[in-house]
């Protein structure tokens, strides 16, 4: 997710597989397969600089893998979340805060490939961190314009 391009993903993704927390994310993050969960990386990347994942533990179980981590990086650019019409509910601008939140990622793999992503994530602990919770004023207008501007460009 923090580097890497599409055929990168390619060779880690089933053409068929989904992503279950893609709910909140870009439209092109919504569908199946690569192009997808390319979607979704370059989404955070977007929004996010010296991204990374410090992973703690693994589990699998059968089909199943599970991964504790921690994800690091620096809000730089606008963090956008999607309805479900994949409109822009809202913009949180740039910071220039870090962050380190822990998260699990479990995984459902066929053949060797990734068919299926779903996440458990601190974002309150994120939210605190980035300086959004609570908001000021000053923060308030800068997310309202930001996402004005969003909604304009969509």
């Amino acid at each position: 997710m923090a580097t890497g391009d599409l055929a990168d993903f390619t060779r880690l993704v089933h053409p068929d597989a989904t992503n279950r927390e893609a709910k909140d994310e870009p439209p092109a993050s919504r569908g199946r397969g690569p192009s997808a969960y390319y979607a979704t990386a370059l989404w955070l990347r977007a929004a996010y600089s010296n991204l990374r994942w410090e992973i703690h533990d693994t589990a699998a179980a059968g089909d199943l893998v599970a991964l504790h981590t921690t994800m690091h990086g620096r809000h730089t650019g606008n963090f956008v979340k999607y309805g479900a019409d994949g409109s822009v509910t809202q913009v949180f601008p740039p910071t220039g805060r870090t962050f380190a939140s822990t998260q699990s990622h479990w995984f459902r793999v066929a053949d060797d490939l990734v068919v299926e992503h779903w996440a458990n994530r601190d974002d309150l602990g994120t939210a605190l961190q980035l300086g959004w919770v609570p908001p000021t004023p000053a923060y308030l207008l800068r997310s309202a314009i930001a996402r004005r501007r969003a909604r304009r460009a969509q």
